[in-house]
């Protein structure tokens, strides 16, 4: 009797077991959710045939396959194809044998994170693959975000469907990066400070970090506070000078420049208050308005002293940190932000030159320069690199282009110079380089887009002129992301002034 019972004791318990795995949800489930195109994400899934072959696709396009494991489960590591566009995709499971099936969302994006896409300021997005040398030709205007007044200097930064960008009314602006469905959008939210702003946000882990004319690097929720207006999670205290430089994030700090001649370093989620203090700063020439650039372990910033300063971007582990090394430019360096790519520091000065350092220094306190570009004029834009070129607005209507690894002289001549069509002016903006395109804003009222490999003569003419409408001032910097560019400047004929101008190519 007993050994009866618990054979049927056992036939009862393996019965409920194969019903409870045959009835098992099927499921899939990826990680991360969003990236660019060539990024790795995994996908996890459970519920198929013990031993099956599970395929993972994307329409019709076959990702990979993978076994599932003895409880019907799989984990597998993908890749987003190189050339998968903007938006949206269903991923699909699919069991060979069983025919069990389970989908999953994923988006493509081209973040563009903060002044210059990265903390580096490479000016290079080089994941984006919708905007090329021969569809640029048609980029037209899609939509308007209004903003208060004027932008001036800041640049946008666009990150999982929202743009952010500052204006001289003193706020901090949000958009639907996809518009509103007119011609006109106002903004999701807007950030409160308390003066100018000229400097561009930088976005990280959920936080969106900005400075402002009233000596504050403020910080806000990525993601808003629900309201129309929002108050910052906390902010930075710095000197009496005001701020123009852009944040930068990296190694767990945000760092800033100020006009009264410090580089600040704040512990980038704050301190547990409102108001925090630095960990630690920097002092430098009489005053920055360059924006700082980190790269392995070291946080460049120019100043109007025209020194290029290298810091230690840990610190010191004392409240006032000195230079690890300077390197000395022909003249002052305003608003040109160093750009790092392959150990070459490059950035601009008001000497007319475009200055190339070797980003570890030269083994002594003071450094010359590797090379130097001869320019037109004063260089207030900041240089960008792709390719093995680096390119640089200046103060006399050109953009030019050099070879990143100089001429092997001192000094260096353009391989192109680029030249709008028209009224000319300075180009302070400094370029953004995406998929074979440069873009970069003219005083005229332009962005100016040029083919990154120029045209085979000295002076090269754009692909194509985007306008702002009724307003010279084009110093802020593009953008280019998800197939769009955005960049900051005004409509002084239709109060409020601000926008936001977005162009993207036809029918998208």
């Amino acid at each position: 009797m007993f050994r009866t019972s618990m054979l049927l004791r056992s036939f009862t318990i393996a019965a409920i077991l194969t019903v409870a795995q045959f009835c098992q949800a099927t499921t899939l489930s990826i990680s991360p959710r969003s990236g660019p195109p060539t990024s790795n994400f995994t996908a996890s899934g459970s519920g198929f045939s013990s031993g099956e072959t599970v395929d993972l696709t994307v329409g019709t396009t076959l990702l990979g396959k993978v076994t599932a494991d003895n409880t019907g489960g799989f984990t597998k590591l993908l890749q987003v194809p190189h050339g998968a566009q903007p938006g949206s995709y269903a991923v699909k499971a699919h069991g060979e044998s069983s025919g069990n099936s389970a989908h999953a969302t994923f988006a493509v994006n081209t973040n563009w994170p903060s002044f210059k896409g990265g903390a580096a300021h490479a000016g290079f997005n080089p994941v984006e693959n919708t905007i090329n040398s021969s569809n640029a030709r048609t980029l037209v205007s899609s939509w308007v975000g209004v903003m208060g007044d004027l932008v001036d200097f800041s640049s946008p930064a666009v990150v999982d469907g929202v743009a952010y960008i500052g204006s001289f009314d003193g706020n901090l602006y949000a958009f639907n990066a996809n518009g509103c469905g007119g011609s006109e959008c106002l903004p999701l939210w807007k950030g409160e400070t308390g003066n100018d702003i000229t400097s561009s946000p930088a976005v990280a882990n959920g936080v969106v970090y900005i400075g402002s004319a009233d000596h504050k690097l403020y910080a806000f929720a990525a993601k808003a506070c629900g309201q129309e207006s929002c108050s910052p999670l906390w902010t930075g205290q710095t000197g009496n000078g005001i701020i123009e430089s852009s944040p930068v994030v990296a190694g767990g700090f945000v760092y800033i420049g100020s006009s009264d001649g410090k580089l600040y370093a704040f512990a980038a989620n704050g301190c547990g208050k409102s108001a925090c203090s630095p960990v630690w700063s920097a002092t430098t020439g009489p005053q920055i308005f360059s924006s700082p650039a980190v790269t392995s372990g070291v946080v460049y910033i120019g100043a109007t002293d025209g020194k290029l300063y290298a810091f230690n971007a840990q610190g010191c582990g004392q409240s006032t940190c000195q230079p690890i090394w300077t390197a000395k430019a022909g003249s002052s360096i305003m608003t040109s932000s160093p750009a790092i790519v392959n150990g070459v520091v490059y950035i601009g000065s008001f000497d007319r030159n475009l200055y190339a350092f070797n980003a570890q220094g030269c083994g002594h306190s003071t450094c010359s320069p590797l090379w130097q570009g001869a320019t037109g004029q004063f260089n207030a834009s900041s240089p960008s690199i792709a390719n093995g070129v680096v390119y640089i607005g200046g103060g006399d209507d050109l953009l030019y282009a050099f070879d990143a690894n100089g001429c092997g002289h001192s000094i260096c001549q353009p391989l192109w110079r680029g030249e709008g069509v028209g009224e000319q002016a300075g180009m302070e903006s400094s370029p953004a380089v995406a998929n074979g395109v440069v873009y970069v804003g003219e005083n005229n009222g332009m962005i100016e887009v040029f083919d990154a490999a120029g045209c085979g003569q000295s002076i090269c003419l754009p692909l194509n002129q985007l306008m702002a409408q009724n307003e010279q001032i084009v110093s802020s910097s593009p953008a280019i992301v998800n197939g769009t560019v955005y960049f900051g400047s005004a409509n002084e004929s239709d109060p409020p002034i601000g926008r936001l101008y977005v162009f993207k190519l036809p029918g998208r």
